[in-house]
């Protein structure tokens, strides 16, 4: 019976193992950003903390100054003008803005800002959304998109926020988790 033990106990931390692996490869996503012409500008990465979903932005190849960065409600991207993604992300159904007293959409983040050579880097926290299946969840029926927007957002005008034309979007999709 002790012999036994051993192999149990090590049965027991392989299922573990398992369960926390998969577990942690749904908490996580990313997208391929790609611009009107349908050329790859950058990424996004995504991952669920206690506090929300952080969300990670590199690119590339965009016009310098700030650009409106929100989740719309549906994982499609087709170009030139991506309408495909639909409106933001929104489940709860409030307004547009982070500064609307009857907002913000889930998918209102703050604006990115992309340095003179192109490059924008952006990092934030959404803390309306989750990875999880939730009424708030980013994995819904219809999946959802990031888009970038031409120009900053207003932060209370719906139902966009004025941020112009949509010139980028990349749709989410779930990744496998990262081995450390």
């Amino acid at each position: 019976m002790h012999k036994s033990a051993p192999l149990i106990v090590f049965s027991g931390i392989v299922c573990l193992l398992i369960h926390t692996s998969s577990a942690s490869a749904q908490h996580q996503a990313r997208a391929d950003i790609k611009n009107a012409a349908g050329n790859s500008i950058g990424s996004a990465a995504l991952r669920a903390s206690k506090e929300g979903v952080v969300i990670t932005v590199n690119v590339k190849a965009l016009p310098h100054g700030l650009h409106a960065v929100h989740l719309h409600a549906v994982g499609k991207c087709e170009g030139p003008a991506f309408t495909s993604a639909g409106p933001h992300v929104n489940p709860l159904n409030k307004h547009h803005g982070l500064q609307n007293p009857a907002g913000p959409h889930a998918g209102d983040l703050p604006d990115m800002y992309v340095q003179k050579n192109g490059v924008g880097r952006y990092e934030v926290l959404a803390d309306s959304v989750t990875l999880d299946a939730a009424a708030t969840s980013l994995f819904d029926a219809d999946g959802t998109a990031l888009i970038i927007h031409a120009t900053a957002d207003d932060n209370s005008t719906d139902p966009a926020g004025n941020a112009g034309d949509r010139i980028a979007c990349g749709v989410l999709t779930k990744a496998a988790a990262r081995k450390k």
